[in-house]
């Protein structure tokens, strides 16, 4: 089996949300490109597809799912991976992506996505998987950083180490969540910084950026707020690293007007491309 070594950059996106449909449609001002979430539109038919099909004319899409389950120890979910591909078959994505977690166990879906030990054995086994799923759909996958809200006493790696093992030695790519970076470093008490420059370059496909809320404890990764002007900074930081890389804006509660996460949009499209060309 062949799989493509690159993959297109699609510039500054938005994630797709119903609450939006419309409005895409009449007035992108200047979205570039769709992430869809993988399950809303494993169906078989229906509205949603219909509404998929006609936004698949208009804008390239990226398939993001919430399911894959990379790390449990649970069998890979057939039905679920061949729903995926079907999907995949029928809009042509110009990638799919995941989260570099679990989210199930004897199955049961905790409906979360929960962070795994970084260990040698847990590197493995998430390996075999990758090249598993990656054979089952004939293509590399992304994999997210998630947040986290708790360690495992018995880690043998950092996280950065860890993603970055996975990306090299499965031999997929990288979403790159750059609230999550901040929310984790924050939460654990490590230099962001210090993530961003653990991660091969070459395997960093895609961003994302994304609010989050400071709890009494904690930092909380919500995606219900505005992004924060140290995850800009950290932006910043990435995009002088890995240069150009697809870029959108999440956000999954308490949704604004289009306006303001077009105006997200245009302010990651102005902070990054000074900074590509003083690169160039």
């Amino acid at each position: 089996m062949h799989i493509s070594a690159r993959l297109p950059q699609l510039g500054y996106g938005l994630g797709l949300r119903v609450e939006y449909y419309q409005e895409l449609l009449e007035h992108p001002q200047g979205v570039e490109w769709l992430e869809i979430v993988s399950e809303n539109y494993m169906v078989p038919g229906g509205l949603p597809l219909v509404w998929l099909e006609r936004f698949r004319e208009r804008f390239p899409l990226a398939m993001h799912g919430v399911s894959m389950s990379i790390g449990s120890t649970d069998p890979l979910d057939e039905g679920y991976l061949s729903r995926l591909a079907a999907l995949a078959c029928r809009i042509e994505p110009a990638w799919i992506s995941d989260h570099l977690c679990w989210t199930g166990v004897q199955g049961v879906n905790l409906h979360d996505l929960m962070p795994l030990p970084y260990t040698e054995e847990a590197l493995a086994h998430v390996v075999e998987r990758v090249k598993q799923v990656q054979d089952r759909l004939g293509r590399r996958i992304l994999l997210e950083n998630v947040s986290s809200y708790v360690s495992f006493a018995d880690a043998q790696l950092t996280e950065w180490e860890f993603l970055a093992a996975v990306a090299e030695r499965g031999d997929c790519l990288i979403l790159l969540d750059i609230n999550n970076i901040y929310v984790s470093a924050k939460n654990h008490g490590f230099a962001p910084l210090r993530y961003l420059d653990g991660i091969p370059a070459h395997r960093v496909q895609q961003f994302h950026l994304a609010g989050h809320e400071q709890g009494e404890a904690l930092i909380i990764d919500t995606h219900d707020a505005p992004v924060a002007s140290p995850v800009w900074e950290l932006y910043a930081e990435a995009v002088r690293r890995f240069g150009a890389v697809s870029t959108m804006i999440e956000r999954d509660d308490h949704m604004p007007p289009l306006a303001e996460l077009l105006a997200e949009l245009a302010q990651a499209r102005a902070l990054a491309e000074p900074l590509l060309r003083n690169a160039a």
